[in-house]
């Protein structure tokens, strides 16, 4: 089944018992938020919400939400998508007849990766202008947002100097009825494409996609190089062209399945504040000053579906999307730099704040240049902590991960602090927005052997190391993590890991907050790797200074602590949370929540 727009998605979930209706009538502010948490938490169905408070339009939401719903809007594994194409770079090189024939059946899947122009379409079908934003159902997911969010729009811009297109998802803060933010992040390529824009003094055209071909959402969030339109990638996963109307108005070519799209602009000087967010670190993002988007018209097809999500401490639909396109574009990197052997951003801790590189080393050495060369590809650039291990490592369990770090980590060569650098903006620990540290660990062995054999011991009971701890936990065999109280000594809890016979031989104290279950192996890498920044969170038992380097000397404990200053983890308003299980029945979802 060709998956073209939206609806052909919510047919074939249905089909196949995928998808639930809800016919009564639900609140857009935070009680639709509470109902997809609690259906994604146990795996349940996409929902479509047949009648919101406020709005004359359906909304759908989750319909990522399951690896098995991911893995229907791509129509097969997305590693044998990214397969072809650098299997495909493989076999034309060098160029022959016998090559073109071998490879015919890919090249002429990738016929069909392009945009195809048609003369209209069903997102024509309404033109409302003014645009009427105040009648879309927009969420607001969190009692302390600033207000209600799209959460699912597909923003495309073009380069003003070279007409290249981008498509990404960006937040949009909805201000009135005609106007909303433009939460340009770090890294983004429609802020570059902004920046542009300001250097020549005009408004940039903008286009925000609702709805489409399940491809096209799964492509905007995708990290391609700068410069590749995502809307290709689209048209790869769907196997077809894309079909598109140009538009006089903006000079864009927009999807004519789309179930809404926003026309309009951000002009250069002309900012509001946007925020908070509870965003998909778990925390509410900074408020601050971004771009405003004014909208001109707004065009939407006969009954058309507003698509939206939530995001907050994983899992979230994110977390599976995140997975699969790491599937996807594993095979590209690995074309760039063959001797990586994977490469895995957790989905636990937001993406960004951890990943995992595995390199086959040829020669000593060689990982620190595939960690240092990672760190300059886009997104990925944005990487706070990156652990190298080598080839026969499975980087995706991270148990793997830590008895690999216990094994080869040296504190004089494998530790490598790189400060001041640009941070992820939606990370809050640096010392300003956009701004933190870098910690590459360099865990490989070459030829050489093993630095250690014998794992530390099982955890004490906490009250038998120091007062303040609540709960300790093994992460591996080289992390150690302690729950303590808010009001704990942590300079005292510090030092009594280090010297305590029982934990004294982890590598790492990780202390965290009271919020922070140390036994769930999901929510404790969530608490750790978004509440540190490496620069100012990192403790090492001594600091010696040899020649021009600092060697910091093993155990090294991390703060890893709510701070003051820090933003505040997101939770559901407990009197809501309430209403929804009261209500629960009357949705005609099943099973109930627990209470």
């Amino acid at each position: 089944m060709s998956l073209t727009d939206l609806r052909s998605f919510l047919t074939l979930l249905e089909a196949r018992g995928e998808l639930l209706r809800v016919a009564c009538e639900v609140d857009p502010d935070q009680e639709i938020a509470i109902i997809q948490h609690r259906v994604l938490a146990a795996g349940g169905p996409a929902l479509l919400f047949e009648h919101v408070k406020g709005s004359p339009y359906r909304l759908v939401s989750n319909l990522f939400g399951t690896p098995r719903r991911v893995a229907m809007a791509f129509g097969r594994p997305p590693a044998e998508i990214g397969g072809e194409v650098a299997g495909l770079a493989h076999r034309l090189m060098p160029p022959s007849a016998r090559a073109l024939w071998s490879a015919r059946k890919s090249l002429w899947n990738l016929a069909g990766v392009r945009l195809r122009g048609v003369r209209g379409g069903p997102v024509l079908d309404r033109v409302f202008e003014p645009p009427q934003l105040d009648r879309l159902p927009v969420l607001k997911c969190w009692p302390l947002d600033g207000g209600p969010f799209f959460t699912l729009p597909l923003v495309h811009t073009t380069d003003p100097r070279t007409g290249v297109g981008n498509l990404g998802i960006y937040r949009l803060q909805r201000f009135d009825d005609r106007c909303t933010g433009m939460h340009w992040q770090i890294e983004k390529g429609g802020g570059f494409h902004f920046q542009a824009a300001c250097e020549r003094g005009e408004p940039l055209p903008v286009s925000v996609i609702l709805g489409g071909p399940p491809a096209l959402t799964l492509a905007a969030i995708a990290p391609l190089p700068e410069g590749i339109d995502e809307r290709l990638l689209a048209a790869l996963i769907m196997g077809r062209p894309l079909d598109v109307i140009r538009r006089s108005t903006t000079g864009h070519r927009v999807p004519a399945r789309a179930e809404f799209v926003l026309e309009g602009s951000v002009t250069p000087g002309e900012l509001r504040q946007e925020g908070p967010f509870g965003d998909h670190l778990g925390h509410y993002s900074h408020s601050a000053r971004f771009p405003v988007f004014r909208v001109a018209r707004l065009l939407a097809r006969r009954d058309a579906i507003y698509p939206a999500t939530v995001v907050g401490k994983p899992p979230q639909e994110d977390y599976f999307i995140g997975c699969a396109l790491q599937e996807l574009t594993l095979p590209l990197l690995k074309l760039l730099r063959p001797a990586i052997a994977d490469i895995w951003a957790y989905p636990e801790t937001g993406f960004h704040p951890l990943s995992v590189l595995s390199v086959r080393e040829r020669y000593p050495r060689e990982a620190l240049k595939h960690a240092l060369g990672v760190l300059g590809e886009g997104q990925l650039s944005l990487t706070k902590v990156l652990i190298v291990v080598d080839g026969e490592v499975n980087v995706r369990r991270f148990a793997d991960v830590s008895r690999a770090v216990w094994e080869n980590l040296d504190a004089a060569e494998g530790l490598h602090l790189l400060a001041p650098t640009a941070q992820d903006t939606l990370d809050f620990t640096g010392p300003a927005m956009n701004t933190g540290s870098r910690l590459i660990l360099l865990a490989t062995r070459g030829d050489r052997p093993k630095l250690r054999t014998q794992p530390p011991p099982a955890p004490p009971p906490p009250a038998s190391v120091a007062p303040g701890i609540r709960a300790l936990a093994a992460v591996g065999a080289a992390f150690l993590v302690a729950q303590v109280a808010p009001d704990a000594d942590k300079a005292a809890i510090r030092e009594a890991l280090a010297r305590h016979p029982a934990t004294r031989d982890y590598l790492f104290h990780v202390l965290v907050s009271e919020d922070v279950p140390v036994h769930d192996p999901c929510l404790v890498l969530w608490g750790w790797f978004t509440r540190f920044d490496p620069l100012a969170d990192l403790y090492p038992a001594r600091r010696v200074v040899e020649g021009n380097r600092l060697i910091l000397h093993f155990p090294i404990a991390i703060d890893a602590t709510w701070k003051p200053g820090y933003r505040q983890p997101v939770a559901f308003d407990p009197e809501r949370a309430r209403q929804v299980v009261q209500r629960w029945e009357s949705y005609g979802i099943a099973p109930p929540p627990e209470p």
